[in-house]
């Protein structure tokens, strides 16, 4: 098993700093944009592993029990990415997503790259797709459905913010 650990930024001066209790009203605000849209989501599809936390909050927010996560992996590390998004398995059960109200959800649209790629995707096979994220920058070459704040700082999230835990065994 390879560890995942979204890069220390603590030599950054400047970035968006989101904390457990501001990503609690960011993800009320957001839903409830999504809610006063008059757009319905049947499903709701996060975008692993960023937007697995901001869907859940969405998810329980909307009132949606029907969740499903789709896997994606653009960042290595502080500011570098790979060439292109990369669709990992497991994939998403795309065939019981034909004619349904979708809401991808992930933490931020920085290229928008990874939102284009799963929108793409999700609309090639039959759904009505909107997305949602908490943040969305400037640069994005897709601007979201729903934002619920604009930032060009590298964003430090509550859950990525420090490194893997490990067992005590490889600390000694």
């Amino acid at each position: 098993m390879t560890q995942a650990y979204h890069a220390d930024s603590s030599d950054l001066e400047v970035k968006e700093v989101l904390t457990w209790d501001l990503f609690g009203t960011a993800s009320r605000e957001l839903a409830q944009a999504v809610a006063d849209s008059g757009f319905e989501p049947e499903i709701l599809i996060a975008v692993a592993r960023g937007g697995l936390l901001p869907g859940g909050a969405l998810a329980y927010a909307l009132g949606l029990k029907l969740t499903d996560a789709i896997n994606v992996e653009f960042y290595t590390d502080v500011h570098e990415t790979l060439p292109d998004p990369v669709l990992l398995a497991p994939l998403l059960d795309t065939d019981s997503i034909r004619g349904r109200r979708l809401l991808v959800v992930d933490d931020v649209a920085d290229s928008g790259r990874t939102l284009a790629l799963v929108l793409d995707l999700l609309r090639e096979h039959g759904a009505e797709a909107r997305s949602a994220v908490i943040y969305a920058k400037s640069r994005s070459e897709l601007e979201p459905d729903y934002v619920w704040r604009h930032t060009d700082e590298w964003i430090v999230f509550p859950w990525s913010a420090d490194e893997p835990v490990s067992s005590a065994a490889s600390r000694d």
